[in-house]
């Protein structure tokens, strides 16, 4: 009877040890994969982009059947084809403003229970 009551336990303590290595390691590093995957794929010519080496350019062509950008870079205009694999960063500022508001607007805030909160404004 001892035995089986211990081995409840060891089980429950590797479940939860389990569940805890999910939602601190697992999960945050598919979604930052999926916010990754979301940024390379709505690139549109004329984005400022840094790629993972480093390198800063702006977008002049997007070869869909090779999966890759050709980016533009210095005074001279060098041009360059990258993979988009290599992309670190989406620089353009109206991307990251438009992505904000969408994501603002998206976002129902909620309380403790799933109700609507109420905004300031309404209160007042």
């Amino acid at each position: 009877m001892e035995n089986s009551g211990s081995m409840i336990m060891m089980i429950a303590i590797y479940a939860l040890i389990f569940v805890a290595l999910y939602f601190f390691l697992i999960r945050p590093n598919s979604k930052k994969k999926k916010q990754e995957a979301e940024l390379r794929n709505n690139l549109a010519i004329g984005d400022d982009i840094t790629t993972i080496g480093g390198i800063v350019g702006r977008v002049i062509a997007i070869k869909e059947e090779e999966d890759a950008i050709v980016i533009e870079t210095g005074p001279d205009r060098t041009k360059m084809k990258f993979k988009r694999w290599c992309i670190s960063t989406v620089d353009t500022e109206k991307t990251v403003a438009a992505a904000s508001e969408a994501a603002e607007n998206k976002k129902e805030k909620k309380g403790l229970f799933g109700k609507k909160k109420k905004d300031v404004d309404e209160l007042e």
